[in-house]
């Protein structure tokens, strides 16, 4: 059994890695400044998901569970609330999304 939570902790940590790296190209790849920070929102959100969970399997049933749950809880409140706050006084700033990364209306 602790062979299998071993596995799963890090198969979770591992995927979670590979979100933030995912989220980190995008951020240095994608065109305009909304699908960059669309790209970081998304991809940071999951990757720390999977990598607290991850933690939490390897630290066992113990305080320090708990407080990674707290802390899961709070990013997942904060980081889409930044998120948005950020695209909001950006819009408000004057800056608006690329006419040719907007979805076309059809008809």
């Amino acid at each position: 059994m602790e062979f299998l939570l071993n596995l799963l902790s890090w198969v979770l940590l591992s995927l979670g890695g590979v979100f933030i790296l995912i989220g980190a190209i995008g951020v240095l790849r994608l065109p305009e400044f909304y699908a960059r920070i669309h790209a970081s929102s998304l991809t940071d959100t999951m990757g720390t998901i999977l990598i607290l969970t991850g933690i939490m399997l390897q630290s066992g049933v113990s305080l320090a569970t708990i407080k990674l749950l707290a802390i899961m809880v709070f990013m997942l409140m904060t980081g889409p609330t930044a998120t948005y706050a950020l695209a909001n006084a950006a819009l408000l700033s004057g800056m608006k999304p690329n006419a040719t990364t907007l979805p076309q209306k059809e008809g």
